[in-house]
């Protein structure tokens, strides 16, 4: 049972080995006592015929600290077992090496991103990550976490230009026809999706950029390696990569459950470090 604790969103997903057999979604609400969320994942769990005694172990991510402590104890009474929790007292067993900087403030959903991409691939990499944030976590080909870049998600853009503007409306997150917007609608749309389109690639070439210095400091040559850019991969996740997808060529993978992916191969390192 994997959880990952969003400031939108609850993903509740169930592996069977490395595959995703079911997933569900809830809104991220912390005033909800753990009783309440029990109450409503038995309700998932009875109508994909799931019990209790069908889930053998947990591991959890949480970026809202107050649903830490209610979900351990949801998990632990479904499974049996406390759950594995994403965290600084994990990191050292882990594929990746967090920053000494970050270990305290890295969001472990990232560290999930990092652990699959590099695991997965075994390649320096990028993840674009579309949720109430857009986060871009660079791993160099060694499984070293080199930095994250936070923005406002495009979601969160769009709700703060509509709550903060007396006359401007919530739009749908839509590619407009062009930039040339001859409405409101096309307008906003023009600015927050072609904007966002412009920011994430001008971020992803400066990113491979400075991975790329990174690289020379490291191996200590003054020359710089034209073909590493290009062995860069770029990986989107998060639900709101699929607006930016038909307007640009800068992913080479899209992977909408890296996070959950992550999440599960952590489990699977920390359970087989014990045995």
């Amino acid at each position: 049972m994997t959880v990952d604790i969003g400031n939108t969103n609850i993903v509740v997903a169930l592996f069977e080995g490395k595959k995703i057999k079911n997933e569900w979604r809830l809104h991220t609400d912390s005033d909800r006592t753990a009783d309440e969320y029990g109450s409503m994942l038995r309700m998932f769990f009875s109508g994909a015929n799931i019990s209790d005694e069908d889930i053998t172990g947990g591991i959890l991510s949480s970026v809202v600290p107050l649903l830490i402590g209610p979900f351990i104890n949801l998990m632990t009474k479904i499974t049996g077992k406390k759950p594995i929790l994403v965290g600084p007292s994990i990191y050292k067993k882990l594929p990746v090496k967090v920053p000494p900087s970050a270990i305290n403030e890295i969001g472990t959903d990232l560290v999930a991103n990092a652990v699959q991409a590099y695991t997965e691939y075994k390649k320096p990499c990028i993840v674009a990550d579309f949720g109430t944030a857009l986060t871009f976590t660079a791993i160099d080909g060694t499984g070293q976490i080199l930095g994250v870049a936070i923005t406002p998600g495009i979601r969160t853009a769009v709700h703060s230009l509509f709550a903060n503007t007396a006359q401007l409306p919530s739009v749908p997150l839509e590619a407009p026809p062009d930039t040339l917007g001859t409405n409101t609608i096309y307008s906003i749309q023009a600015g927050i999706i072609m904007g966002y389109k412009g920011l994430v690639e001008s971020m992803i070439l400066q990113m491979k950029a400075d991975m790329n210095n990174a690289k020379e400091k490291k191996c200590n040559v003054s020359k710089k390696d034209d073909n590493y850019s290009d062995e860069i991969l770029v990986i989107a996740t998060g639900g709101l990569n699929s607006v930016l997808r038909p307007l640009t060529n800068v992913f080479d993978k899209i992977d909408k459950e890296l996070t959950l992916k992550g999440l599960n191969s952590i489990y699977r390192i920390m359970t087989e470090s014990k045995a």
